[in-house]
């Protein structure tokens, strides 16, 4: 997590929006305990003016580690980044997302209003082994007023990423999720390939009106003007 962060720390510290922060996009640069994690895919991020203090409108996420107010209809910042942040860490401790759909979709009501609404657990047992620290930090960042919401900084100075540089040997249960399921791995790996394929939103899904159709005003009185000639 402290890399993780180190890499949104000097996006943020540019003023750049990653908007797209997930698993898939973290890649380590080689086999090993030496491999440096690094953040990827900048399709979605932008350079935001720092003199609107929300500049950003167009809903470009992948469902499970998007933020509430990206979902409109209000404008949002680089805070999102830090939603997603608090998802991944709340994967990484338990081994499922703290929002999900229940029918297989990739957004559905029910889940789109659980992110809305900031309402998530910490279910026993996976969640008995993870200390307080731990919760707090995902609570601060999982606030779903942006304003309220952990900053980059904060995170950082948070004692649970402070005081844990080295990994406990407090085991967790993510382990036992992942070895139950090792049978399906390839499976899973095929599937959640194509879900992902088919969840990520962005500009390319907003639909644009054709001018033809459009009754904007402002259009019609120039169709007007050419009408005239």
């Amino acid at each position: 997590m402290s890399e993780i962060c180190s890499a949104v720390a000097h996006l943020h510290s540019l003023n750049i929006a990653h908007r797209d922060i997930k698993p898939e996009n973290l890649l380590y640069s080689c086999d090993g305990p030496s491999g440096i994690l690094k953040l990827t895919d900048f399709g979605f991020a932008k350079h935001l003016d720092s003199a609107d203090t929300r500049p950003l409108e167009t809903p470009c996420y992948t469902p499970y580690y998007v933020a509430p107010e990206v979902l409109g209809p209000e404008k949002y910042d680089k805070s999102c980044d830090m939603w997603s942040i608090g998802v991944i860490m709340y994967i990484l401790l338990c081994g499922f997302p703290p929002f999900f759909s229940a029918n297989g979709l990739p957004m559905s009501p029910g889940m789109k209003n659980r992110i809305r609404t900031g309402k998530y657990a910490f279910p026993s047992p996976e969640w008995d082994r993870v200390s307080e620290a731990a919760k707090d930090l995902i609570r601060k960042l999982l606030r779903t007023d942006p304003s309220e919401r952990f900053t980059i900084e904060q995170t950082m100075s948070h004692k649970w990423i402070i005081h844990y540089q080295k990994v406990p040997e407090t085991p967790l249960f993510t382990a036992s999720v992942l070895e139950e399921e090792k049978s399906q791995w390839m499976e899973m790996q095929d599937e959640m390939e194509m879900t992902l394929a088919t969840m990520r939103v962005g500009n390319e899904d907003i639909h644009i009106k054709s001018l033809k159709d459009s009754n904007n005003r402002l259009l019609n009185k120039r169709r007007n003007k050419i009408n005239k000639r």
